[in-house]
């Protein structure tokens, strides 16, 4: 019998193949928090990382705890990303950091900034020039976007899908219309927490955007029944309407929305009607609406 021990080879992680085996199959599942970790273990593990950062088309910044100068050398070498997400780092990106990252990916299809209060209009600016193929962008509450860096981001992006502008309070009417007129592909568009924004961009983005499927208006409050008249008339893909807290639109101009099975976030009158009296009785009363 063959002694066991001279049968076994043993084999050591970094022994596997890297492009083929270890960067595609297993880094891939490991939190950035644990990449930054294992770079550190040795140089051959600093190589390693190395090699899937530089590779990687996904980069989303989950954990909060990764320190900056982390984040700049990770992404330093690397030119074929597709989708960036800095939601989680939001309280310390900054231009310095995230211009280069842009400048070098050019490919880039989703970006995701919300939040990221150390930003400035340079950032936006930087992606609308660099990144020709954008679909999707995420601006929620980035109040540094002003209407200039807006019009620069339509005139380049041209095919973007969707984009979220909720409490982008520095945008007005003529920002909404000049992106509505230019990007005519959006499928998804957040206007949500901006009184700055009336019926003018509404019928704008319902007159050129024919394909939308979603509209985030929630808390608009100069938004009346005209323009969600005119989203009806021009929208027939609409699948998803918010307007909670927009108070100038009642049930005449969304009745004909909940026809066509287009979601809406408000409860009909009678609806909210029962959901009352529930609360005030302990029970729904049984009324039979039929004639």
């Amino acid at each position: 019998i063959t002694n066991v021990s001279e049968c076994c080879t043993i084999c050591y992680l970094l022994d596997l193949p890297w492009e083929d085996v270890l960067v595609p199959h297993i880094l891939c599942y490991l939190p950035l928090q644990h990449l930054v970790s294992l770079q550190r273990v040795s140089k051959q593990f600093h190589n390693l990382i190395k090699v899937y950062l530089s590779n990687c088309r996904t980069f989303n910044l989950t954990s909060p705890c990764i320190p900056k100068e982390a984040f700049c050398s990770m992404l330093k070498d690397n030119k074929v990303l597709q989708n960036l997400s800095l939601q989680n780092c939001s309280d310390w990106v900054s231009d310095k950091e995230l211009l280069p990252v842009i400048g070098q990916n050019q490919h880039l299809q989703r970006v995701d900034m919300s939040g990221c209060a150390c930003l400035t209009r340079h950032s936006l600016v930087a992606v609308s020039l660099s990144c020709m193929h954008l679909q999707h962008l995420g601006l929620a509450h980035c109040e540094w976007v002003d209407s200039l860096s807006l019009r620069s981001l339509a005139d380049h992006c041209g095919g973007l899908q969707s984009i979220d502008l909720t409490a982008c309070r520095q945008l007005k009417d003529d920002a909404i219309c000049y992106l509505a007129k230019k990007c005519s592909n959006l499928r998804s568009l957040s206007l949500a927490v901006n009184a700055n924004i009336t019926d003018e961009s509404v019928e704008e983005v319902a007159k050129n955007c024919r394909g939308l499927e979603q509209l985030d208006l929630t808390g608009c409050l100069r938004v009346r029944n005209q323009s969600i008249r005119t989203l009806a008339e021009y929208c027939p893909k609409l699948q998803s309407l918010k307007v909670n807290h927009c108070h100038n639109v009642t049930e005449s101009s969304l009745d004909p929305l909940r026809k066509r099975n287009v979601v809406i976030d408000v409860e009909p009158p009678l609806q909210r009607a029962l959901v009352l009296l529930q609360d005030v009785l302990g029970f729904a009363p049984f009324i039979n609406l039929q004639i």
